[in-house]
């Protein structure tokens, strides 16, 4: 991309004699930025024998040709505004760019800051709230991109090749970080990756981009092998006991979802509908994951169902009629950093976990075929379950 403080910019005025007609040559004003020029017709002609070649205007001081060049120069001036503007808004500099602006072509709604615009406009009622936090985040590193090494505030989607999607991963990866956070991991920068892909795909849906500019760009996954908690882990934070309310709270609810398996967003979400007797005449939960509306539905074991018991008085869930008190993920996952360190396990223990730990620990090492756990889960269209844990 090129750098606006660093551009090489220039009008001249030519003749384009090819096109000469009853005597007289049309006038062509050429901006050049960078190497790279455009030319526009000025819709002004004159006879080859009056033009000063290397002063681009008409020579003479008769009336008409003094106007004529009082109009070449407004016609300059025109021009070289547009460039300045464009410097000073720290927008991309093109001669394309510029000669748009001149003509009044509007193409602002073809610019990457305005396909993420419209992306999250229209995905923000179709998309989940975690979702769209992410889009965020990656929309935040897209800016830093473009300010700190394309040194603008955005580009036309034309502008967007193989090369500038290359040099947004090596910038992700070279990023560090000024607050607390620690520097992204290869998969949170090919997940970024991904999402900057979905809007691109918009973009060519709409018919906004001519080529997809990640046609052949490969992602590069490493496999990482999902935690979970041993049967002993799991009974050390079941049978701890914290005089912290939030603490007994956040771990309350983790150990709700290790024998569930219900991601975060579906635990807190669940009401009193969402239990119901099942075909084999236990209690069930019947859900759907608000991530992929996915059918769930679960036994609820008596480790699960004693939780519930536990907070059916409390204040928070009289109110909103759940079935559990929530709180914000980002907090209960600092938390569940503490519980961890108060009950020794080596493990990074987000909510997360417990969804892993439901499908290995308290499942599969039951007996459980992976099917059953898998539609359980919500990973698979449900079907009756031939295989079911009993508590």
């Amino acid at each position: 991309m090129m750098k606006a403080h660093t551009n090489t910019f220039g009008v001249v005025f030519y003749l384009r004699k090819y096109k000469a007609n009853n005597g007289k040559t049309p006038i062509y004003a050429r901006i050049t930025v960078n190497g790279k020029r455009v030319d526009i017709s000025i819709k002004r002609s004159i006879e080859e024998s009056n033009w000063n070649t290397s002063k681009g205007l008409a020579r003479g001081n008769r009336e008409d040709v003094k106007n004529l060049n009082k109009y070449l120069e407004q016609v300059r001036s025109k021009i070289v505004q547009h460039y300045q503007n464009m410097v000073l808004q720290n927008r991309l500099v093109t001669a394309e760019a510029i000669k748009n602006q001149f003509l009044g072509i509007d193409k602002k709604e073809h610019t990457l800051c305005k396909l993420i615009e419209y992306h999250n406009t229209e995905m923000k009622e179709v998309l989940a709230w975690g979702t769209m936090k992410n889009y965020f985040t990656t929309q935040k590193y897209l800016e830093r991109f473009l300010k700190s090494k394309c040194s603008t505030a955005d580009v036309y989607l034309a502008q967007i090749n193989y090369k500038f999607i290359t040099d947004f991963e090596f910038f992700l990866h070279k990023w560090k970080p000024k607050d607390h956070h620690k520097p992204l991991g290869n998969n949170g920068i090919m997940k970024h990756m991904e999402r900057f892909r979905k809007m691109v795909n918009l973009a060519i849906r709409m018919e906004w981009m001519k080529h997809d500019p990640f046609a052949k760009y490969q992602p590069k996954f490493i496999k990482v092998e999902r935690g979970y908690l041993t049967e002993e882990q799991l009974h050390t934070i079941e049978q701890k006991k914290f005089s912290i309310s939030r603490l007994e709270q956040v771990k309350d609810l983790f150990i709700f979802s290790c024998y569930t398996g219900l991601a975060y967003i579906d635990v807190v979400n669940l009401t009193p509908d969402n239990i119901a007797k099942g075909v084999d005449g236990e209690l069930w939960i019947f859900t759907k994951r608000q991530k992929t509306s996915n059918t769930i539905r679960v036994p609820l074991l008596k480790q699960a169902l004693d939780i519930i018991e536990k907070y059916q008085d409390h204040p928070k869930v009289m109110y909103e009629r759940t079935l559990l008190p929530g709180m914000s993920n980002q907090k209960l996952n600092s938390y569940l950093k503490e519980i961890a360190d108060l009950c020794d396990i080596k493990k990074n223990l987000t909510f997360h976990l417990a969804r892993h730990t439901f499908a290995t620990t308290v499942t599969l090492s039951n007996g459980v075929p992976i099917e059953s756990v898998s539609k359980m889960l919500g990973t698979l269209k449900f079907q009756p379950l031939r295989s079911m844990l009993r508590s």
